[in-house]
Parts: C-alpha cells; structure tokens; sequence
C-alpha cells in the first residue's frame, strides 16, 4: 500500500483510540468527584480488568488462527487471492472467535471464576 492512503488510515485510528480514552478517563473522573460508592468504584474497576483480559485473549486467539491460515495459504503454495484462500481466512478468523467464545463462556460458568 501508498504511505498517502496507509498514513491517514493510521491516523484514523489512532484519534479514536485517544477519543476512546479521554472518555474513559472522564468517566472515572465524574465517578470519584461523584463520591460514588467505594464498592461500586471497585466493581467498575474489576470489570474493566476482566475485559482487559478478555480481550487481549480473544485478540491472541484470532490472531493465532488467522496466522494458521495463512500458514495453511503458504503450505499448499498459493499465491493468488482466489474465494478459496479467502475462504480459508475466513474460517481461521471464525474458528478463533469460536474458540474464544467456548473458553469464556466454560470460565464464566465454572465455579472458581
């Protein structure tokens, strides 16, 4: 890709992550000022770490499979983008997020989580 479509694309994304941000940080700011409940403030905390992590898992999980698909594209050496290579993309991409779903699901409902 040209550096002038890559660049304003980067941009792009990163002004939402940073709006994203500043929102997040507002909200935490009206909590404290708030005087919200202590139990509630640490709730919101604790939610946000699960989320944390749940993210960062599914993100590793995708990631994962969609490089085992690309592994697979490489394996059998094709080189032309055919409805077949994306095919086996797609299905890496769907896989991992199935998996995901499975191991979040089995952890919120096992006893000890």
């Amino acid at each position: 890709m040209e550096q002038r479509i890559l660049i304003p694309i980067f941009m792009f994304g990163c002004i939402t992550y940073v709006v994203k941000l500043l929102i997040d940080a507002r909200m935490r700011y009206l909590l404290l000022r708030m005087a919200a409940a202590e139990d509630v403030v640490r709730g919101i905390v604790a939610s946000e770490q699960v989320q944390r992590r749940h993210a960062s898992l599914r993100t590793g999980i995708t990631l994962g499979m969609v490089a085992l698909g690309f592994a697979l594209i490489e394996s059998f050496g094709w080189r032309d983008v055919t409805p077949g290579v994306i095919a086996v993309l797609a299905g890496a991409l769907s896989a991992g997020n199935l998996i995901y779903y499975h191991l979040a699901r089995r952890w919120a409902t096992s006893p000890d989580a």
